[in-house]
């Protein structure tokens, strides 16, 4: 797109002219996965609807979206409100288990004097989002609140300034920007609501919360143990099986942390072949079949993949850090860091931020780029400091730059942080089930500079 746009995170509500501020809750991160309605595992919206109606307890990921108000001095600007507001409740139709009220319904209330708690009771639903768009010249500027309808407690909120260039993309850019985040905050919240009685959805959101945790051995065993929950109330859940999957694949494997590397890839992809042939255009499994794929080395398949899962869903961030990865490991390098921008760009406050800044820092890198790749690197450094191999990075860079001093104390850290033998010689480095280092092209890059950058840091080769 032609504009720019930048997030500003947190900010009160004073920013949007509320008089009386209500404290917006620190954001809590997990994977979103945005999908489309496996056939027989999920009930209906009628079903889903009729239940709310008869309960006193609306679904657990339930939500109405607002008619988006146009804070203009230009009403032609309607359309625009309105195309943000209809873009983003069928990006939140394409979530697990979400109930979304229909663009119809939703916008009835336009214009209304909006009583959260009177709207979640007519509707049954737990979530009202609410928002606006405002331009003024060249200057557009949207916000985007996410209200529990049972308490009026203001959850999250985003605010977006925008350039103005070509509206259709901006609106695109905007819509997918809130919805990444969106669906992140939902989740979240619906996993931190307490369960009278556990079920395999339950144990599904606990799964995805659990991996906001550190990457530990222990954080990646409570999320596989709750997917595995999960997987034993519904053997038949799509949804258990891809997540399930995707723990042993992406973070057994690929952190390390597997001491039955063959034996997780086989199960991992037993489990998605599952998934898929009960639900083929379900984006986040074949995203989940592409770590598969990238694990056993497999760059060009796991692309197709990756790729596939962003035709269904281009607010799947994961998907383009995966299929960023894999341009570099099959030989595509200048391929790499337009979609870890990419990435950024949809998704500034992710949890996963330190990997895509650590992936352009490491295209420098391998390109010579040396100043590039330790701004890169710092910055990934930075946004995850627990993780010993942003240090490691770091320590090749900075040795390439002549600062040995430095270089040796990033590679001290990086041991420290691992505690085991991997970073104690670079034949180990090179051993590591988790690691590959591309094709021929790619290899001989990482000799040129990042091994030798190890070596220069102190890294003896055996």
């Amino acid at each position: 797109m032609h504009g720019q746009i930048r997030a500003t995170l947190p900010y009160t509500f004073e920013d949007l002219g509320e008089q009386n501020s209500k404290n917006i809750a620190g954001p809590v991160r997990v994977f979103a996965l945005p999908r489309e309605r496996a056939p027989g595992r999920l009930a209906s919206d009628t079903h889903l609807a009729t239940s709310a109606s008869k309960s006193a307890e609306a679904p657990r990921l339930s939500i109405v979206v607002l008619p988006f108000a146009n804070l203009s001095n230009h009403p032609e600007q309607s359309y625009f409100a309105d195309g943000i507001t209809e873009d983003l409740t069928t990006d939140l139709s394409r979530l697990e288990n979400m109930f979304v009220i229909s663009r119809n319904t939703a916008f009835t209330y336009r214009d209304k004097p909006i009583d959260t708690k009177q709207i979640g009771r007519e509707l049954g639903v737990r979530y009202v989002l609410e928002g606006s768009v405002r331009r003024s010249g060249n200057q557009v500027r949207a916000t985007a609140q996410l209200i529990d309808a049972k308490t009026d407690a203001h959850l999250w909120a985003e605010r977006l300034d925008c350039d103005i260039g070509d509206l259709f993309a901006l609106q695109d850019e905007i819509t997918g920007r809130i919805a990444s985040a969106l669906n992140i905050e939902l989740i979240t919240a619906a996993a931190a609501r307490p369960s009278e009685h556990a079920d395999a959805f339950d144990y599904i959101l606990r799964g995805r919360a659990a991996r906001l945790k550190p990457d530990t051995r222990d954080s990646f065993a409570e999320a596989i143990s709750l997917f595995e929950r999960a997987l034993a109330l519904d053997p038949q859940s799509v949804e258990a099986q891809t997540c399930l999957a995707g723990s042993l694949a992406g973070l057994r494997v690929f952190y390390g942390t597997s001491d039955l590397v063959a034996a997780d890839l086989a199960r991992a992809d037993a489990l998605i072949s599952r998934a898929l042939a009960a639900a083929p255009r379900y984006a986040f499994a074949h995203y989940v079949k592409g770590q598969v794929r990238r694990a056993q080395g497999r760059y060009e398949e796991a692309i197709i993949e990756y790729e596939t899962a962003l035709a269904s869903n281009p607010n799947l961030v994961v998907a383009l850090n995966g299929l960023g990865w894999c341009k570099l490991f099959a030989g595509a390098i200048d391929e790499v860091i337009p979609l870890m921008q990419q990435a950024i760009r949809r998704s500034p406050a992710d949890p996963q931020i330190g990997v895509w800044h650590g992936a352009i820092g490491m295209v420098h890198l391998l390109q010579s780029r040396i100043d590039e790749a330790i701004l890169w690197l710092e910055k990934a450094r930075s946004a995850s400091p627990e993780k010993p191999y942003n240090h490691l990075h770091l320590a090749a860079a900075c040795a390439l730059s002549g600062d040995l001093e430095r270089a040796v104390m990033e590679l001290a850290e990086a041991r420290r942080l691992d505690g085991g033998t991997l970073y104690s010689s670079i034949a180990h480095l090179k051993a590591f089930p988790g690691a590959w280092w591309g094709v021929l092209k790619i290899r001989a890059l990482f000799e040129a500079t990042y091994f030798a950058g190890l070596r220069k840091a102190g890294m003896p080769d055996e």
